[in-house]
């Protein structure tokens, strides 16, 4: 196994910081998982797909959700934790992935904060804006590495496509457009669907359609926003009209209650560019010049693995071992950047959390 030089990081003790070597990093990098949900399960089947990553321990509120998680899903050795302080305690975690839903992450983020230790923290990163500053805030005060699991920024193909479409050779972004939907039939106490834990359409499916415009259009100059409410208050369909630099536009759709396509395109004054079904993570997406001349098809220059999100983490990994404290690919100004946009979104359409109160 690749012997990387081991990272320096920044840990804080008694109110100050230090700098301290964590030797396990030499061989792979110990991952601990916050939380055992459906994105969790996810995370830990991909991280067993990427090199230089083990996970070392999984914290649920339970002993026995901890140990289930374990040994489905990790390998044998992996320690269970009854609580989320003693997993980010564990000696053998190098870096904390939050899994836990959205209202709890800036809570979470700064218990691993307290710890030392590094965090690759879910999307939306937070609930709001506010929150999102504070949780960057902390992590530049302790000198601790923070990216939101954005893992379609991390995704091969549109790594490639976007480096394309920087250099020119598929022409000017004029347009796009990006949809991601899924039927979500579950109680209305889950947490897609609870407001109190950041339940709706927007932060848990319209933040992709809304970053992947973002990655391609950069910062918009005006979003408009409508959506349909449930009785809870919280978005369950969403449509959004974008305009960004240059005269650019964007169109951009998320729905809990149909079967969308999920698909995505970019036209260009030189053709387009199609990302078929799940667009967020794909496998491939293909150039038709407007001209009828062949199509091309755009693959991604760096291996897939897993399902992409052991992309993501292998980001995270290049960066700590790089003493980097965030990520070229996920930056903290981009992420805040979206948090503003969403912010701006639930105005438009009267979605309230009780942390925009606070």
């Amino acid at each position: 196994m690749t012997n990387y030089t081991p990272v320096i990081q920044l840990a804080i003790q008694a109110g100050r910081s230090r700098l301290v070597r964590v030797s396990n990093m030499e061989d792979t990098i110990g991952w601990g998982i916050l939380a055992t949900g459906m994105i969790a399960r996810g995370f830990a089947t991909n991280l067993r797909a990427t090199p230089g990553a083990r996970i070392a321990a999984v914290g649920s509120r339970s002993l026995e959700g901890a140990q289930a998680f374990a040994d489905e899903y990790a390998e044998p050795g992996t320690i269970a934790h009854s609580s989320y302080a003693a997993l980010v305690a564990d000696p053998s975690v190098d870096v904390v992935y939050i899994a836990s839903p959205h209202s709890m992450h800036l809570e979470h983020a700064l218990l691993a904060f307290d710890a030392g230790k590094p965090v690759l923290c879910e999307k939306a990163l937070t609930l709001n804006t506010a929150e999102a500053e504070e949780m960057v805030r902390v992590a530049g005060e302790r000198g601790l590495f923070l990216m939101e699991a954005m893992w379609m920024a991390c995704n091969p193909v549109i790594l490639t496509m976007l480096a394309d479409l920087r250099s020119g050779r598929f022409g000017t972004p004029r347009q796009v457009r990006a949809d991601l939907g899924f039927i979500v039939d579950r109680p209305s106490t889950d947490r897609t669907l609870d407001p109190a834990l950041g339940g709706g359409a927007l932060l848990d499916m319209g933040v992709y359609p809304l970053t992947f415009a973002h990655l391609v259009l950069g910062e918009p100059v005006g979003l408009v926003a409508a959506a349909h409410l449930s009785e809870q208050g919280v978005d369950l369909n969403i449509a959004i009209a974008g305009r960004y630099a240059g005269g650019a536009v964007a169109a951009l759709t998320s729905s809990m209650t149909s079967m969308s396509p999920r698909s995505a395109s970019i036209a260009t004054d030189l053709g387009r560019i199609d990302l078929p079904g799940d667009f967020h993570h794909p496998s491939h997406a293909v150039f038709k010049p407007a001209d009828g001349t062949t199509a091309i098809t755009i693959t991604g220059a760096e291996p897939l693995y897993g399902t992409g999100l052991g992309n993501e983490a292998a980001e995270v990994m290049r960066c700590l071992r790089q003493g980097l404290l965030e990520s070229p690919l996920v930056p903290h100004q981009q992420t805040l950047s979206l948090m503003r946009q969403m912010d701006t979104i639930r105005a438009q359409i009267g979605v309230r959390y009780a942390a925009d109160d606070r």
